[in-house]
C-alpha cells in the first residue's frame, strides 16, 4: 500500500508540477491564463489522489450517503403517517332530548402527535382547495362526505339554505363556491357501473377533477347482493381508473406485469369511501336485515382488497375507511343501521384534507 501511495505522489507531482512550470514559462505575461490552468491540474491531480487516502473517500461518500439516509427517511415518515390517518377517538355529549351528539379528535398517541395533523379551519380549507374541482361520487354515504366538507367551507348558516337541495332523493347536486373558485359535484352512483362510466366519461372529455372520492357497494349488497359479480365489478372499475392515470409502474395489471396499462405509486387526490360498520339489529327492513348482515359485509370487504383498488393492497385510491371510524363512533352515533352522525363524516373529511397536505409537503 505503501509502494503504491508513494507512486502516486510522485505521479501527481510529475502531472502538477511539470505543466505548471512550462504553463509559468509561456504564459508570464498572462497572471489570469496561468492561474486558470493551474487550479484545473490541481483538481484534476486532486480527484485522482482520493482513492490513496480512504479518510477523504469516506468523509465524501458518507456525505452522500446521509442526504440519501434523510430522502428515505422523508418517504418512510410520510407514509407512516398515512397510516396513522384514521387513529381517531369520539366522544359523546349529551343533550336534553336524550339524544347523544358525537365529536372526534386524532388519538394523543406519540407517533400521531409527530405528524401533527391538522383539524383545519375553514380559512385552512378554503387555501387548500382554491381553485379546484371536486368530485364526490357513489351512494348517501358520499352524500353525507359532501354535507360535512361543505359545512366546513360554507358554514352552518349557508347550509341550512341548500341543504334541501342537497337532499333530494337519489340525485345530483352542483356547486360553485365563488370566494374560493372552487367547483364540487356530487354524482348519484351507487352501483361500481355506474362509477366506472364516470370515469371513462372524464377520459372521453379529457377533463379530470383535481379531488376525486368514490364509493359504492351498499345498494349492491342489497339489491344484487352477489359477491362474485361484485368483484367483477370492483376489477373493471379498477382497470379504468388505471388508463385514467399517467404514471407506469409494474403493478398496473395486478399480476406485476407492467404491461401497457398506467397508474401511479401514489395518488393521493383519488379516494375510496369504505362502506360504514352495519349494525343488522337497527336496520329498518327485513331485506336489509337479511342481506346485510356482518359475514356479507365482510364478503364484500374482501373483494374490494383483492380487486388491488386501494393503495393499501397496491392500487390508486386511498381508503377513507369509514368502517373504521363508525366501529370506533359505535351504536350511539346512528339511529337506522347504516348512517351515522356528521362525526363520523368530519372526521372522513379532515382525513382526506390532511391526506392532501402529507402528500404535497404542506403545512397551513
Amino acid at each position: 500500500m505503501l509502494g503504491a501511495v508513494q507512486l502516486g505522489l510522485f505521479a501527481a507531482g510529475v502531472v502538477l508540477f511539470v505543466p505548471m512550470g512550462m504553463a509559468g514559462w509561456h504564459l508570464s505575461r498572462n497572471k489570469m491564463l496561468f492561474f486558470s490552468c493551474a487550479l484545473f491540474i490541481t483538481l484534476a491531480v486532486g480527484v485522482h489522489l482520493v482513492p490513496y487516502f480512504p479518510s477523504v473517500a469516506s468523509f465524501l461518500s458518507s456525505g452522500s450517503s446521509s442526504g440519501s439516509d434523510s430522502l428515505s427517511s422523508v418517504i418512510v415518515n410520510r407514509d407512516s403517517c398515512f397510516s396513522l390517518l384514521h387513529q381517531v377517538a369520539f366522544d359523546f355529549q349529551e343533550l336534553s332530548n336524550n339524544s347523544k351528539r358525537g365529536s372526534w379528535k386524532w388519538v394523543e398517541s406519540e407517533n400521531v402527535v409527530d405528524c401533527d395533523f391538522q383539524k383545519l379551519t375553514k380559512n385552512d380549507a378554503s387555501d387548500l382547495l382554491n381553485g379546484s374541482w371536486v368530485v364526490v361520487a357513489g351512494d348517501s354515504q358520499a352524500r353525507l362526505m359532501v354535507v360535512s366538507l361543505l359545512e366546513l367551507l360554507l358554514g352552518e348558516s349557508k347550509m341550512e339554505i341548500i341543504k334541501k337541495d342537497l337532499f333530494l332523493r337519489h340525485s345530483d347536486y352542483n356547486i360553485f363556491v365563488d370566494e374560493i373558485g372552487m367547483k364540487l359535484d356530487f354524482i348519484w352512483a351507487p352501483y361500481m357501473s355506474n362509477l366506472t362510466d364516470l370515469i371513462m366519461g372524464f377520459k372521453e372529455k379529457k377533463s379530470y377533477p383535481d379531488v376525486f372520492v368514490m364509493g359504492a357497494g351498499l345498494w349492491d349488497m342489497l339489491h344484487v347482493n352477489n359477491v362474485s359479480e361484485y368483484g367483477v365489478s370492483l376489477k373493471s372499475l379498477k382497470d379504468s381508473v388505471v388508463l385514467l392515470l399517467p404514471v407506469s409502474s409494474a403493478f398496473a395489471n395486478g399480476d406485476g406485469s407492467g404491461t401497457n396499462n398506467v397508474i401511479p405509486l401514489r395518488s393521493p387526490n383519488l379516494f375510496w369511501l369504505g362502506m360504514p360498520k352495519l349494525i343488522s339489529s337497527m336496520l329498518k327492513t327485513d331485506e336489509k336485515r337479511e342481506k346485510m348482515d356482518d359475514v356479507m359485509w365482510q364478503a364484500y370487504n374482501d373483494e374490494l382488497y383483492r380487486s388491488k383498488l386501494l393503495q393499501q393492497s397496491g392500487g390508486p385510491l386511498f381508503l377513507l375507511d369509514v368502517h373504521s371510524l363508525s366501529n370506533n363512533c359505535g351504536a350511539d352515533c346512528m339511529s337506522d343501521g347504516m348512517h351515522y352522525q356528521g362525526a363520523v363524516y368530519e372526521a372522513a373529511v379532515h382525513i382526506m384534507l390532511n391526506g392532501l397536505l402529507i402528500e404535497s409537503n404542506q403545512k397551513l
